[in-house]
């Protein structure tokens, strides 16, 4: 069965257009429900969101639709994604929802689900919902008596405060260092900077004033520009820049540069296996991580996996083969002994603490390698299916051919945007350019074409 609803990561899409709706979401809410209601016990879904206009809509109709499936529904509030993920663990919930679009504009949004081990749901059990979807639920309604209660449950700031505080080593604190936060007027704006000021440190905060169309407005992990000028600004030892559900980060130095996913899992892992804390023999990556990360691991005696882009795929690959390290280029990073999903803060904190712990400064923490020349470029289409033009494969194919032993190509359909991402890496940068152009120009005809 064709995939209708869900993506890379969960359902996604412009608010109060399908299939973002309110009515889907309600719908959503019964299928979900239904699928996780076994057994005889009390039934609770915990549903969080993050600072979105619609987040109020779809938080509502969400309610409506499990309450409606006969499960007590946890109301949260705006809080990150991983506070989402150990709330449905901590409080015993049969799923957890996290009502949000990420790093999107507040236009759009989307819906995250979680089962009750707090790790993103399966392709199976997606397709179970989806297949619920497209039938009739009012089957599936509860009886009268049967009908789920709501309430809004205090405290999970405070809850999901101690547990990242918990993450950074005792022998560690924060004192002595000035850090300059970007909360992307998002999910994060409360907690993130009372983790670190209760640690120690002394903070600047920006991105914290949400106002329902704001998240991640020329700001957070996809525009550091902002925190870049705080940095300076204020001379803080180390910028971090969140997006709106807080499951992403990137760090800024103390010189105003950007220091991405890669780099971060490069400190991390390199950080834990002098620790003797790594396991798995390396880390889980995607197949857009930087070719300079797979070959410094390769060079510390340590391997890289690379799995489908999504760090749900990241996350089963570790769970599978017994990784505690893995993430993705644009900021997720997932450390499994804390969390079962990215954290952006919780992996800043593992940065922190390796930069305490040398007594070096940020810039030289966390310049582990120098990255290969790599090009993204994305092809905007509308329909049609132009990867499966026997043009196209054929300049795909002679692309991979000619960077077979220097670089590396991938292209693949985004799971969130309508959009073909081309993305070449390689130790020559002319020869990467010349090679995505063209693609993107074969590509492009194709479309046009179709």
């Amino acid at each position: 069965m064709k995939r209708r609803y869900f993506g890379t990561d969960g359902i996604r899409g412009q608010s109060n257009v399908f299939p973002m709706t309110p009515d889907l979401a309600m719908r959503v809410g019964i299928a979900a429900g239904t699928i996780f209601r076994r057994g005889s016990h009390r039934h609770r879904v915990v549903i969080g969101k993050d600072t979105r206009l619609s987040g109020y809509m779809l938080e509502n109709a969400m309610v409506a639709g499990f309450t409606a499936a006969g499960v007590d529904a946890f109301v949260l509030g705006p809080i990150p994604t991983p506070a989402v993920a150990m709330l449905t663990r901590s409080l015993r919930a049969d799923i957890g929802v996290m009502i949000s679009a990420s790093h999107n504009p507040y236009e759009d949004n989307g819906i995250k689900l979680f089962g009750p081990d707090g790790y993103k749901l399966s392709d199976e059990l997606e397709m179970q919902i989806e297949e619920l979807l497209e039938k009739d639920l009012s089957t599936q309604l509860a009886k009268s008596d049967d009908i789920g209660r709501a309430k809004r449950v205090d405290g999970v700031h405070d809850r999901y405060i101690e547990h990242a505080k918990r993450t950074l080593p005792r022998d560690v604190t924060l004192q002595g260092l000035r850090i300059a936060i970007d909360c992307a007027n998002g999910a994060a704006y409360k907690v993130a900077p009372a983790v670190l000021w209760e640690l120690g440190a002394e903070v600047v905060t920006i991105g914290n004033e949400p106002n329902g169309t704001n998240i991640n407005l020329n700001c957070g992990s996809t525009n550091p520009v902002a925190l870049q000028k705080k940095v300076d600004e204020v001379r803080a030892d180390i910028g971090i820049a969140l997006d709106g559900d807080a499951d992403r980060v990137i760090i800024v130095d103390e010189n105003g540069a950007v220091v991405d996913g890669d780099q971060l899992m490069a400190v991390i892992a390199e950080s834990y296996a002098e620790s003797q804390q790594l396991r798995g023999g390396g880390i889980v990556a995607t197949v857009m991580s930087n070719l300079g990360l797979e070959r410094f691991m390769q060079d510390k005696g340590l391997g890289l996996v690379r799995t489908m882009v999504g760090d749900r795929y990241v996350v089963e690959h570790m769970r599978q083969h017994n990784y505690n390290v893995g993430g993705e280029q644009s900021g997720h990073i997932v450390l499994s002994d804390y969390g079962t999903t990215g954290d952006g803060l919780v992996a800043a904190l593992q940065i922190l603490a390796a930069v305490k712990r040398t007594g070096k400064t940020v810039s030289e923490v966390c310049r582990r390698f120098e990255p290969v020349p790599q090009l993204l470029r994305n092809v905007r289409i509308s329909g049609g299916k132009p990867l499966e033009d026997i043009i196209v494969q054929k300049a795909i194919a002679d692309a991979e051919a000619e960077l077979a032993k220097s670089g590396r190509l991938v292209i693949r359909p985004s799971g969130t945007e309508p959009l073909i991402r081309v993305m070449a890496e390689g130790d020559d940068r002319s020869q990467i350019e010349r090679i995505v152009n063209d693609l993107i120009g074969t590509i492009s005809s194709a479309r046009s074409a179709a």
